[in-house]
């Protein structure tokens, strides 16, 4: 990788000291953490050629100026990486009540962005076609999603642990492969599955969430279902 990056113009004039491939990998990029000149960077090198590499660096630029999200800096898709600036931080398997109440507190302010505005931002709904042949429990938790409205939000889509970052108490999220718009409960819906919140803790989060507005269970058990069955067909067809 170092021998890729020295020539790179964003490199130019500066001496590269370190480019460790970092020990803890996604399953889309391997990422680097490479420091020159005193500056430490995240190089992700890309894997998965059928993800929209604009449209992600797009995402994290409008997401970075929420204040949530590292500093993109390029997008080279000719050679395939992105280069951003490193943000510390650490990640987290379970969380205390505050720490998830400052976790919604942050999805909320990314759910805030109006997307009426821009009209770049794709929609990425979960219906019937985005799982193949579809459970039972899938079609069931589908139709009731149907008997609601859709809250429509900037979604972040993949908030697993990997993609969630703590620093000083501060939230920031990482890599938007798969932002787009969505219901708001989808990614409430994927934080509860992925820390393995308790029945009393979906209720904490979605009273943080929604506050006096109107929230329901039921939806999200629909949407925890929708984003178990996603994953699972996911890890099947990326082993």
């Amino acid at each position: 990788m170092i021998d890729l990056l020295k020539p790179h113009p964003f490199f130019h004039g500066k001496q590269i000291d370190t480019c460790i491939l970092l020990e803890n990998q996604g399953y889309c990029n391997e990422n680097y953490l490479v420091e020159a000149d005193g500056v430490k960077y995240i190089v992700r090198s890309f894997k998965q050629e059928n993800i929209n590499r604009k449209q992600e660096f797009y995402f994290q630029k409008i997401i970075y100026d929420l204040g949530i999200a590292p500093k993109p800096l390029v997008l080279d898709e000719k050679i395939g990486l992105m280069i951003m600036l490193f943000q510390e931080g650490e990640h987290k398997k379970n969380l205390s009540h505050a720490e998830l109440q400052k976790l919604i507190a942050t999805v909320k302010v990314l759910h805030a962005y109006d997307i009426y505005v821009d009209d770049n931002i794709p929609t990425a709904l979960c219906r019937y076609e985005f799982v193949e042949n579809p459970s039972k429990d899938v079609i069931d938790a589908l139709h009731t999603i149907d008997a609601y409205p859709i809250d429509y939000v900037l979604s972040h889509n993949d908030l697993n642990a990997k993609n969630i970052l703590w620093h000083k108490h501060k939230v920031i999220f990482l890599d938007f492969e798969y932002t787009a718009v969505n219901d708001c409960y989808f990614d409430l819906a994927s934080i509860s599955v992925e820390f393995n919140l308790s029945g009393i803790e979906d209720i904490a989060m979605l009273e943080s969430y929604f506050g006096d507005e109107f929230y329901d269970e039921a939806k999200l058990y629909a949407y925890k279902i929708i984003y178990k069955a996603l994953c699972e067909e996911w890890f099947q067809n990326n082993p």
